[in-house]
C-alpha cells in the first residue's frame, strides 16, 4: 500500500510539473506572441512608450522595472521615465530623492505618494536614481482634478498663475471623440445629470491633458520616454496618447495595454479585447499588492 501511495504521489507531482505555468505573455497588435527581447527591440524605436498597468498587479510592476532596465541597456542609457503616480508640484521633492539629498522616509513625508509606493514604484525610482535618469512627475495635483469633478473645468480659470503651472495650458478641449470617454459616460449611467457627467469626464481629461503636456515638455529627441499610467489613461489609443497626438502627431508612440486572463496558456482573450501596439496578458489570479 505504501508503495502504491508513493507511486501515485510521484504521478501527481509529475503532472503538476508538466503544466506550462505562465506568469505573463506579450502580444503585438496582430496577435502574435512576442518575447521580451523582441518587445524591447521594437520599443527602442519609439519616442514615447505608454506602459499601462493594473495598479495592484505585482507582475505588472515587476515587468515595468525589467523592461526599463532592458531598454536602458538597449539604448545606451537614452531613456527618460515618467509616471501618473507623481504630481507636478512634487517634482522638487522627487528630484531631491533622485539626487540623494533626501532619504525615502523624508520623500514619503513631503510628497503625496500612493499607498503602494514602496512595493510598486520605489524600485523604478531607485533604478532611475542609480542610473542618474530623469524621472518626471507628470500628473495634475489631485485637488485640482477633484475640483474639476465638482465644479467643472471652468473653475480652474480662477486659480493663480502658479497653480495653473501645475495644469495643462487652459482651455483644455474635452470631447467624447476621445477613445475611452464614451465608456466613462456609460459607466455613469443613463440617469446621471448631463453637467455631472461632463464634469466627471473633464476631471479625467485634465489629468490626461496635463500628463500629455508634461511628456511633451520633457521629451528629448533620440531618447525614449517611458510613461507609467493606469491602463485606462492610454487604452485604445485614447487619454494621454490622444492629447499628445493633437499637439505633435509626428511623435512615434507605442501603447502597452494590460489584460487579465483565466486561461493558463495566457492566449489572447476572445472577449473585451481591443489590442493596442503591444498587449500584456497576465493571470487573473496573479498576486495583488493590495
Amino acid at each position: 500500500m505504501k508503495n502504491i501511495f508513493i507511486a501515485m504521489l510521484l504521478i501527481i507531482c509529475s503532472m503538476v510539473n508538466a503544466q506550462n505555468l505562465k506568469s505573463f505573455q506579450f502580444y503585438n497588435q496582430k496577435g502574435n506572441a512576442l518575447t521580451t527581447e523582441k518587445l524591447v527591440k521594437e520599443l527602442a524605436e519609439y519616442d514615447v512608450v505608454f506602459f499601462g498597468e493594473n495598479h495592484n498587479s505585482s507582475i505588472n510592476h515587476w515587468l515595468q522595472l525589467k523592461i526599463a532596465q532592458a531598454l536602458f541597456e538597449k539604448k545606451n542609457g537614452q531613456i527618460i521615465l515618467g509616471a501618473e503616480m507623481f504630481e507636478r508640484d512634487n517634482q522638487s521633492q522627487l528630484n531631491q530623492y533622485l539626487e540623494g539629498k533626501i532619504d525615502a522616509k523624508t520623500f514619503k513625508d513631503s510628497a503625496r505618494l500612493w499607498n503602494n509606493f514602496t512595493t510598486d514604484y520605489k524600485p523604478l525610482l531607485d533604478f532611475a536614481k542609480d542610473k542618474k535618469l530623469k524621472f518626471i512627475a507628470t500628473n495634475i495635483p489631485r485637488k485640482y482634478a477633484s475640483q474639476t469633478a465638482k465644479e467643472g473645468l471652468e473653475s480652474l480659470n480662477k486659480l493663480s498663475e502658479k497653480e495653473k503651472s501645475y495644469i495643462a495650458q487652459l482651455p483644455i478641449k474635452v470631447t467624447l471623440e476621445t477613445p475611452g470617454y464614451p465608456e466613462m459616460k456609460t459607466m455613469m449611467g443613463e440617469h446621471a445629470e448631463g453637467t455631472k457627467v461632463m464634469n466627471f469626464i473633464s476631471a479625467q481629461a485634465v489629468k490626461d491633458a496635463t500628463m500629455a503636456e508634461s511628456i511633451l515638455k520633457n521629451f528629448e529627441s533620440g531618447k525614449t520616454f517611458i510613461h507609467y499610467n493606469g491602463n485606462f489613461h492610454s487604452k485604445e489609443f485614447g487619454g494621454i496618447y490622444w492629447y499628445i497626438k493633437q499637439k505633435n502627431p509626428n511623435l512615434r508612440m507605442a501603447v502597452i495595454s494590460v489584460f487579465e486572463s483565466e486561461d493558463s496558456e495566457l492566449k489572447v482573450p476572445e472577449k473585451e479585447y481591443i489590442p493596442t501596439d503591444f498587449n500584456l496578458i497576465i493571470p487573473a489570479d496573479m498576486t495583488k499588492t493590495y
